[in-house]
């Protein structure tokens, strides 16, 4: 039942209405697939069957009774394993979490599966999200889909390598600084960052609360609308929510005729920009153009700042976060002659490096005479960031930039971490400022045969305006959607 793999979300929504398969047989064909394709990918962390066939059973005597279907009623989707599901295990991909059951569901997850997604299982990150390519995961790397030697992205590459392989429908993921949009862009996949209050944060383990933001993962434009048409809205137990209950997909068939889309000249002279990831990405401009954008050159003169500003603040809310993984009450419980050792131990043991690293930066920042030097500053960038879009989206009513400065890399190619900070150069400055984003697949490098992504920027508030961008490039841009290259599917 490979074929299923193809289906989009209203394809699944409509066949169970039909009568063309039921949501049982979508559920064996996922797990089939899973099988089939995880051993040599390892994008799930893992499976819940039990779960997804109870759904399956629900959705099945739903459609018997001819009852009304939910949105994503039948879609196989994952979930990122920071995002607490009752009865699993959400380890964050972190030894520190390795035993912890959630008692609750997360909000994103809750609304999911009421909305029908059949819950497959729980996938790679990098430990704590922290990471761009998912090499720093307790539990082992995760593989590119079309390439076993890369990188799928980070810190959300299972959620992205799932989709991408065929293996679930829609995944949801978290974006800090580019979580989802970049792992989204090396996988070749539709990944959203929505405005930060469009979906709860709640029940989601938090790395920087200020910046942390659920959104979607799909094959297509359509599918992710409707995803987050799904996830989206107020809840009482995440006081940052808002109310937003926009229809997504409601300007999909708009087009951008008469549309002004801001390009950034700056950002195309960024150091590390690969050649091919210009040329396609100008491409795409031209066809913008062709569909009869009116392509708008903007300014974002803080922009450049925005990498020095996340890695101060970033660090600083991972470090008060963490704080309360001491053993006691949460997470990895080691031995020691007293309460002080018993907290070293056991968060020598349960945090990777990359953690420890984050812990201890943020924990200087915010120490005496060190938090008035970086701290407040980086808080007053985000000001200026935040106005410089704000001033941007006066003139256009979309931005176009390229999501990440390369194609996804092989596993070892990069290991300084500045370098690899710079992956999500083009995607920290939208979650300072809190607007909304989406990756949109827009065709392959000519040298690496691997997937390059746009990233479209909406107003804050105003993400429909990235949709119905991104329909309108999907459209005429002729990329798989599915892996197809070395290492991918045949």
């Amino acid at each position: 039942m490979a074929e299923f793999t193809e289906l989009s979300v209203a394809d699944i929504r409509d066949g169970l209405k039909q009568g063309v398969f039921s949501a049982r047989e979508l559920t064996d064909a996922a797990y089939a697939n899973i099988e089939k394709q995880d051993e040599s990918i390892h994008a799930f962390l893992e499976l819940t069957p039990e779960l997804a066939y109870e759904q399956a059973d629900k959705i099945d005597a739903a459609v018997a009774a001819g009852d009304e279907l939910g949105v994503l009623a039948g879609v196989p989707c994952a979930f990122k394993d920071n995002m607490n599901e009752i009865g699993t295990h959400t380890t964050c991909a972190s030894a520190m979490l390795e035993d912890y059951v959630s008692p609750f569901d997360a909000t994103c997850v809750a609304n999911a599966v009421n909305a029908g997604a059949i819950p497959l299982g729980k996938t790679n990150m990098d430990e704590f999200a922290f990471g761009s390519s998912t090499e720093t995961s307790h539990f082992g790397k995760t593989m590119n889909p079309w390439d076993h030697e890369r990188v799928p992205g980070g810190s959300s590459g299972g959620s992205a390598a799932a989709v991408a392989s065929g293996m679930a429908t829609i995944a949801l993921g978290s974006d800090t600084g580019g979580s989802i949009r970049q792992p989204a862009s090396f996988c070749g996949v539709v990944g959203v960052k929505p405005t930060y209050g469009v979906v709860s944060r709640y029940g989601v383990v938090a790395f920087g609360s200020s910046l942390d933001q659920v959104g979607p993962f799909a094959r297509s434009v359509r599918d992710a609308a409707e995803t987050l048409n799904a996830i989206q809205g107020r809840d009482p137990l995440d006081c940052t929510s808002q109310e937003s209950l926009v229809d997504f997909t409601a300007n999909l068939g708009q087009g951008v005729k008469g549309m002004k889309i801001g390009r950034i000249p700056a950002f195309m002279e960024v150091e590390g920009l690969q050649p091919e990831v210009r040329e396609t990405f100008d491409k795409a401009l031209l066809k913008l153009e062709g569909l009869g954008a009116d392509i708008v050159d903007i300014d974002l003169p803080h922009a450049d700042a925005a990498i020095s500003a996340y890695y101060v603040l970033g660090p600083c809310e991972a470090f008060s976060n963490l704080a309360r993984f001491d053993s006691i009450r949460y997470g990895h419980h080691a031995h020691g002659a007293n309460l002080e050792q018993r907290y070293e131990a056991s968060r020598a043991e349960g945090f990777g490096r990359e953690a420890k690293t984050r812990i201890m930066l943020g924990g200087y920042l915010l120490a005496s005479g060190v938090y008035d030097k970086y701290y407040y500053p980086a808080q007053q960038v985000r000001t200026l960031i935040t106005d410089d879009y704000r001033k941007a989206f006066e003139k256009v009513e979309a931005i176009v930039l390229p999501t990440s400065p390369r194609t996804a890399f092989k596993f070892g190619e990069v290991s300084d971490p500045t370098t690899m900070h710079l992956s999500d150069i083009y995607t920290v400055s939208i979650n300072i400022a809190g607007n909304g984003g989406m990756n949109l697949p827009i065709g392959l490098g000519a040298e690496s045969g691997m997937p390059v992504g746009m990233q479209i920027v909406g107003p804050q508030f105003h993400d429909e305006a990235f949709f119905r961008v991104g329909a309108a490039l999907e459209a005429v841009c002729d990329v798989p959607r599915i892996a197809v290259q070395k290492g991918g599917l045949a």
